[in-house]
């Protein structure tokens, strides 16, 4: 057991390639979740805020506000499962531009997604739900910028 999981992970050098293995990784884990329940997707794309002032009881309006449905959890599954394989693949091969770049693409893309979804549809809040995507888009983008030299000589 030891022997194939030390063989799935990248050999190559530095935490980078290491980091986008376990990225890909749960984020295949997150793809099986995202099908099998909508609460933690649920958590992520929490809606707007309810109102300050309300009568309505907060167990409810926590429920009520997402717009999460189950196609729309099955989709954000799809798209997770790919953005894994994506990232565990590009983790084997960092050294070849292409798949260093696309797996950059596959953080800008989730971070414009974040982004658009807290700003423009309102459909993210910024909560514990959200601030892992956020935060793993976010950091990882960066951190491939600044390493881009360094793996791609």
């Amino acid at each position: 057991m030891s022997a194939l999981l030390t063989s799935l992970i990248p050999q190559a050098e530095g935490l980078l390639p290491k980091w986008l293995f376990l990225v890909g990784t749960i984020s295949l884990l997150n793809s099986i979740q995202a099908y099998a329940s909508l609460s933690a997707t649920r958590r992520v794309y929490a809606g707007p805020a309810p109102p300050s002032s309300s009568s309505v009881p907060p167990n409810t309006l926590k429920d009520s506000g997402s717009p999460v449905t189950p196609l729309s959890a099955r989709t954000f599954g799809t798209w997770t499962f790919i953005t894994g394989i994506v990232r565990i693949y590009a983790a084997h091969r960092l050294n070849e531009p292409a798949w260093f770049e696309i797996a950059a693409w596959t953080f800008a893309v989730a971070w414009g997604h974040f982004v658009s979804e807290w700003l423009v549809f309102r459909s993210v809040r910024l909560n514990a739900g959200s601030a892992g995507p956020f935060g793993v888009a976010t950091g990882s983008l960066v951190w491939m910028f600044l390493q881009r030299g360094y793996y791609l000589k």
